[in-house]
């Protein structure tokens, strides 16, 4: 196999970190914040210097999550709870962006039944709790069926070395929450994650909602702030598990515009997996391409040569490069931004093909990097499904 560079850009020394930790009986989740103060006190965070044992992944069994995992808010927990690695048979630590009740935990516990959860305010805080051995994986979005590519984290992926050793696809059903009581024609005001704001936009016109829309961090943090600072004319679009937590009502159910709304996940982890040839495996990849005539177009056929079908090709500006405009000095010729390609595609790095095709797309490439190769998501779906 041809040996391919995993790092491009070296990443900061992490900042200080603040914790603040929760549990429950059935799956413990713990509060990590790193450089924030948001609602939860700073306490500094004594990482643990032992190194866990050998990580052994076994098959992925990705269900959703059951009734029985559902339960109310869990009470703190010390700090040293999140301190120390975790010991033989200890369930794994699962960072995700948000707080509980976000579509993101649920994600992590379909991915990881009965898994520890870690809420984190940040994205980059999730990525940065792996690497310090806070957590054991993260459980992170990077596209929705509707809303496009979650850019934020394919930059993340880049500037971690993280890998990614799997994926899950999530549903998302969308419910507008408001304070017991409240009835519709109270509401000036509808909160959520720019992105659920986008998914629902048609169906809360249908609602006769005379609102403002604003966006805030995460789905779920709107229910939670409704809650707390209990705005009688205020109402969130999140989770119905949002509304159970944060004791709000359900006020409508399904509001997402397109039954057919499916958040893609990966699952990362400081180590890969070893690649496998019997079940259908993704591999993900980003590179820039050298400068010349048709070099991408070459770079993809040596996907095409081989049969092997790509599922995701997205573009991003290079920031370690400057942007390139029109130069008028140049009689007015367009010069190219530059440009990195996320590409995922269905091989395993086990496979000859895949490793053949990848040794071809390095001639054509001034930066390779394989971001994971894993089993892909066969979980079966339909529109009338919850998870």
């Amino acid at each position: 196999m041809q040996s391919f560079s995993h790092s491009l850009i070296k990443p900061t020394p992490p900042p200080s970190t603040s914790p603040n930790a929760t549990t429950s009986s059935s799956t413990r989740r713990h509060h990590c914040q790193i450089s924030s103060t948001r609602r939860h006190s700073n306490t500094t965070l004594v990482v643990s210097q032992q190194q866990p044992p050998a990580d052994h992944i076994g098959d992925l069994n990705l269900v959703p999550i059951g009734g029985d995992s559902l339960r109310p808010r869990p009470k703190p927990l010390s700090i040293t709870d999140l301190a120390p690695a975790p010991m033989h048979g200890s369930n794994l630590r699962v960072a995700y962006q948000g707080v509980p009740g976000a579509y993101s935990e649920a994600a992590a516990g379909k991915a990881y039944p009965n898994c520890d959860a870690i809420p984190c305010d940040q994205f980059e805080v999730a990525f940065q709790s792996v690497e310090l051995w806070i957590a054991d994986r993260a459980v992170l979005p990077v596209e929705n069926s509707l809303g496009g590519s979650i850019h934020r984290n394919y930059d993340l992926l880049l500037r971690h070395k993280l890998h990614i050793v799997g994926e899950v696809q999530l549903p998302v059903h969308h419910c507008l929450l408001a304070l017991p009581g409240i009835r519709k024609e109270y509401l000036t005001r509808v909160i959520s994650h720019p992105q659920a704001l986008a998914q629902c936009e048609h169906t809360l016109t249908k609602l006769g909602l005379n609102v403002t829309r604003e966006a805030v961090d995460d789905t779920a943090g709107a229910a939670e702030f409704v809650a707390i600072n209990n705005l009688r004319d205020t109402a969130a679009i999140a989770s119905a598990r949002a509304a159970e937590l944060y004791g709000l009502e359900i006020l409508a159910n399904g509001i997402q515009d397109d039954s057919g709304n499916i958040t893609r996940f990966v699952m990362l982890a400081r180590e890969p997996i070893v690649p496998r040839i019997d079940r259908p495996f993704k591999t993900s990849i980003v590179f820039a391409h050298e400068k010349g005539t048709s070099v991408l177009f070459k770079v993809l056929s040596a996907f095409a040569f081989r049969n092997i079908s790509l599922t995701k090709i997205e573009s991003r500006p290079h920031r370690s490069h400057p942007i390139r405009v029109v130069d008028d000095a140049d009689g007015g010729t367009a010069k190219h931004f530059e440009y990195l390609f996320y590409v995922d595609f269905e091989a395993s790095m086990a496979e000859p093909r895949a490793q053949n095709a990848l040794a071809e797309v390095q001639e054509f490439t001034s930066f390779l990097r394989v971001l994971g190769s894993y089993p892909m998501d066969m979980t079966p779906w339909s529109p009338s499904r919850e998870d």
